[in-house]
């Protein structure tokens, strides 16, 4: 009996027991990690800032539109806290659509405990204030891509636990002392730098550093632990040498694209460089200390005036992978490359012959661009050996033969062999690439139909076929285009012909929405950021001059072209639901019917050519509320009636409405009828009113001699009659 009471009694113990450290991990759970004045902070420094896309081109996430009040900060999104202490201790707001200033007062530095901040990539246009310096705690901080200008705070130089900065691509300045004042005297930024020596990464590159053009660029010379070096493009007029930063033995990454550099014969660099960016460099011999360079992974030595042949010791450094040597005056046959490359980029130079059959050894290749040489013979059919390769690109040179089906990978998402002399079929081996972009193939001699079967290639962005000898219809009711993502269409100058049905280009979804595409070009960890290494490019036809897209340019401009062919029928009315089109062209084809008013939708229009059809009917008035529309062309067609009188369309010149007898008004010298007849009936009522006028003017007369002469001989009268 006692027992059964003491177990009930340990029973109820435990369970009380039991219940408190559950109700008491209840309350520790429940209770925020976030101290209260750090929350506030934060909210207060959303508040700060209105949060918008700033750029069209430009993805952003709107992170801070995610804290709330009352919750834990801890927890929100971009925040992180010390675990033990709950302060905040990292803060990555990278494009996160911040709009405004960062003011001296923001309550960013009440977070004093902050270690690393980020915040590239927004819109916090004006002066980093000095209170920057009240972060006294930061290892890392990047102000990245922010339109911040001005001089760099020397605040920063209080900070001595600094090891990564980057205050890249903004329009900082770093002025000189007056030429009255102290010659001596260090610069804002000399400070700083003096007192960071702990700092291992820097990033300044496309900066304004400047005193009088001048960079003293051994300021750098004391940072003894620097790992990474970007200073390039900076706006300096100095002739800087190289071997100023052969003293930093840690140096793995150096960046000194754009600055004039002097290379002496016998330099001799620290042997644990990896990458090394001398680009833009005028630099006229190719450099020898970089045969020494035993850990050497990424050159590029692009855009110089080296010229010969590259010597062949270049490629038997051992882990050499990415090479850029374009842009220069090389010579002769293609090196014998080793089997580490990764990347080689040699366009824009003078290399000549075969290509050699020993570059079908590089199984490891990735990117492979040989452009604008002077390459003849077939494409190898080797080249089937390359099972990695993403970009490949022949373009401009004198190959010839048969396009073969073997170059084909299924990796490729970027092939351009324009301006050759390949002939035959296109590949229908590319429907296997369905990671393929970019496609360009213009200006050769292929021979064959549409390729309807490139629908399936739903990451198609690009698409040229231009100047070949392509044929036949480019529709058809089994093989109906839908192309989601495509942005730059042109076929133009082959023999395409036939009738497009008004939902033509009702799939086209990326040129008629916004939609978020990105120059997906392969990317390389360099100098601590992923930045490209290469840029597709395009030459296309806008307000009837040929420009080249580079880059960023792919972004940005949405195309259809189809001039130069046979196509005929009514221009498809879903041209009015590509509301993102900047350039159209569907001249010289034999259109007919009337130019369809839906091309009013198209309110990014800049360039319009309708011009050699058989159009027929008015200018529809609606086109002139299209106010980017810069450039229009409507000449040789039947088109006829009044040329509407909008601003965008009157600023024309003459020319883009010759050839139509129909067409009158302004710009033309030539009324229209019902303008004449109008003119002819103003111009007979003021001939009456001129003529009434007259009329008036006599009875008037006459009135006045009638009243004159009696009152004379009245006057004449009574005159007498006092004289008497």
């Amino acid at each position: 009996m006692h027992s059964c009471s003491e177990r009930r009694m340990m029973t109820v113990i435990w369970s009380l027991c039991l219940i408190f450290g559950l109700s008491n991990s209840i309350l520790v759970i429940a209770k925020d990690l976030c101290l209260p004045d750090q929350r506030d902070a934060l909210l207060e420094f959303k508040n700060e800032f209105y949060v918008q896309e700033f750029d069209p081109h430009m993805n952003c996430e709107k992170a801070t539109e995610t804290w709330r009040n009352k919750t834990d900060c801890c927890s929100w999104n971009r925040v992180s806290c010390d675990p033990k202490t709950g302060k905040v201790v990292e803060l990555d707001l990278m494009s996160s659509c911040l709009n405004g200033p960062l003011r001296s007062n923001s309550s960013l530095f009440r977070l004093q405990h902050l270690q690393s901040l980020e915040l590239s990539s927004n819109n916090i246009s004006g002066i980093l204030p000095d209170s920057i310096g009240n972060l006294k705690y930061l290892r890392s901080l990047s102000f990245r891509s922010c339109y911040l200008f001005g001089k760099i705070p020397s605040s920063l130089g209080s900070l001595s636990y600094l090891t990564h900065l980057d205050l890249s691509y903004n329009d900082f300045t770093s002025e000189g002392p007056d030429s009255g004042g102290n010659l001596n005297r260090l610069t804002d930024f000399q400070l700083v730098l003096l007192n960071l020596s702990s700092l291992t990464w820097i990033d300044l590159g496309s900066n304004q550093l400047k005193g009088r053009g001048i960079v003293d660029f051994s300021i750098f010379l004391h940072l003894k632990s620097l790992c990474s070096l970007d200073l390039s493009y900076l706006n300096t007029r100095s002739m800087v040498d190289l071997s100023f930063f052969s003293h930093l033995m840690s140096l793995d990454e150096l960046d000194l694209s754009g600055i004039n550099l002097k290379i002496s014969s016998t330099l001799s660099f620290p042997s644990a460089t990896g990458t090394l960016i001398l680009a833009s460099c005028n630099i006229v011999e190719f450099p020898k200390f970089l045969e020494n360079q035993t850990s050497l992974f990424y050159l590029d030595i692009s855009a110089n005036h080296i010229e010969g042949q590259v010597p062949e010791w270049l490629w038997r450094l051992p882990t050499l992978s990415f090479v850029n040597i374009a842009q220069n005056s090389f010579s002769g046959e293609l090196p014998m490359l080793p089997n580490s490359i990764y990347s080689f980029i040699a366009s824009d130079n003078q290399f000549s012959g075969e290509i050699p059959r020993t570059v079908c050894e590089l199984v490891s290749l990735n990117t492979l661009v040989l452009s604008n040489n002077k390459f003849s013979g077939s494409i190898p059919r080797c080249f089937e050996n390359f099972k990695t390769i993403s970009i490949l690109h022949l373009r401009n040179n004198s190959l010839s033969g048969v396009f073969p089906k073997e170059i084909i990978s299924e990796t490729l998402t970027s092939l351009d062999v324009g301006h050759n002399w390949l002939s035959g079929q296109l590949p229908k081996h590319l429907i296997k690439c369905t990671d393929l972009e970019f496609l360009n193939v213009e200006d050769n001699r292929i021979n064959d139909k549409f390729p309807f079967w490139l629908r399936s290639l739903s990451n198609l962005q690009i698409l040229v076929l231009r100047s070949n000898e392509f044929y036949g219809p480019i529709f058809s009711l089994e093989d109906s285009l839908s192309f989601p993502k495509l942005r730059i269409f042109d076929i133009s100058e082959n023999r395409f012909t036939g009738v497009l049905p008004s939902d033509y280009f009702a799939g086209w979804s990326a040129m008629s929405s916004v939609v978020d595409i990105f120059d997906t070009t392969p990317q390389v960890h360099i100098l601590g950021v992923f930045q490209g290494y290469y840029h597709n490019s395009v030459v296309l036809t806008n307000k009837g001059l040929n420009m080249e897209l580079v880059g960023s340019g792919f972004t940005i401009y949405k195309t259809i072209d189809v001039s130069g062919n046979r196509l005929e029928g009514d221009i498809p009315e879903s041209i009015g639901i590509l509301k993102e089109l900047i350039v159209l062209n569907m001249s010289n084809n034999a259109f007919t019917g009337h130019i369809p008013p839906s091309l009013s939708n198209l309110s990014n229009l800049q360039s319009l050519d309708l011009s050699q059809n058989r159009l027929s009917g008015s200018i529809p008035p609606e086109l002139g509320k299209l106010t980017f529309l810069e450039w229009m062309n409507f000449s040789y067609n039947r088109l006829e009636g009044p040329i509407p009188q909008a601003t965008q369309i009157q600023s024309q010149n003459s020319s883009s409405f010759a050839e139509n007898p129909g067409l009158c008004g302004a710009p033309f010298l030539n009324k229209c009828g019902g303008e004449e007849e109008e003119e002819e009936a103003t111009k007979q009522e003021e001939d009456e009113d001129e003529e009434k006028e007259e009329k008036d003017q006599v009875f008037s007369w006459i009135a006045a001699a009638i009243g004159y002469v009696p009152g004379v001989f009245c006057g004449l009268t009574i005159a007498h009659i006092l004289t008497s």
